[in-house]
């Protein structure tokens, strides 16, 4: 009778030690598998010396317009400056003057930078190229709205005198030029400040030149017409040439005592 109750006894031990078993594995969970995590590739990297802030043309620049930028080196073009080729890149460009507009980020290019002691002007103006300055006011100008780097046509406009001529002829003698300059002054209209042009620098060639000046001489009124941006590269198809070469003007005639002056048509252009 011992015996059958420990044998009974013994059972039941391991019944309830196999239920615990059982209810340990079922309650817990079953272990994740280790996920190797690949390491991130690192991209080389250089210091490109960048803008920052924008830097309008003609402005001397100073060492806060300038900073190191972390460039990915695979992206770095010609004509960058980076730390490792310049490392006092930031302190030698210090003082020297735009050549166009460098805007906020862009990275600096030894080609848009000039040092030079003379003033920027000599500085932009392409190979070639003069810069000469004509006197305009507000109601020559579009209204004031002409600014640096604007497309513009010349207009010469002259009165006619002599006998039945009286009035005015207007003909334009210069195609898309580029405005390089405007020299503005405050002056108070109405009671209020308005910026006015007084002079405006444009650049021209040598033969542009010489046609401005004699228009200049024998003009009543020089005037501005504003294009569109669209126009920059479009190649002027106008020339007053007949103002230096004498193939128009004014023609003086003189009959029985009375004066009377005219202009003559530009000469026609011979078959070539």
């Amino acid at each position: 009778m011992r015996k059958a109750q420990l044998l009974a006894l013994a059972g039941a031990l391991l019944g309830a030690g196999g239920a615990g078993y059982l209810a340990l594995s079922l309650s817990t969970p079953e272990p994740q598998p280790v996920v190797q995590q690949q390491p991130v590739p690192t991209i080389p990297s250089v210091d490109v010396l960048v803008a920052s802030n924008d830097i309008s043309m003609g402005t001397k620049v100073t060492e806060d317009m300038l900073r190191w930028q972390e460039w990915p080196e695979s992206g770095v073009s010609d004509g960058f400056v980076t730390r490792k080729s310049s490392p006092e890149a930031m302190s030698e460009m210090t003082g020297s003057i735009a050549r166009s507009t460098i805007f906020s980020g862009e990275p600096l290019r030894a080609s848009k930078l000039v040092h030079t002691d003379q003033g920027f002007m000599s500085a932009i103006l392409p190979k070639g190229q003069r810069a000469i300055a004509t006197s305009i006011s507000t109601a020559t100008s579009a209204g004031g709205f002409i600014l640096p780097n604007d497309r513009v046509d010349v207009l010469m406009t002259r009165r006619r005198t002599g006998e039945g001529e009286e009035g005015f002829t207007t003909e334009v003698i210069l195609e898309n030029v580029r405005v390089l300059a405007i020299d503005q002054t405050i002056q108070e209209k109405d009671g209020e400040q308005v910026v006015v042009g007084e002079t405006a620098t444009l650049q021209l060639n040598p033969k542009e030149v010489e046609i401005l000046t004699v228009a200049q001489q024998t003009a009543d009124r020089l005037s501005l017409a504003l294009r569109s941006i669209a126009d920059a590269n479009e190649v002027p198809s106008k020339l007053a040439d007949h103002l230096l070469a004498g193939g128009s003007g004014t023609v003086r005639v003189i009959r029985y005592g009375n004066v009377k002056e005219s202009f003559a048509p530009p000469k026609p252009k011979e078959d070539e």
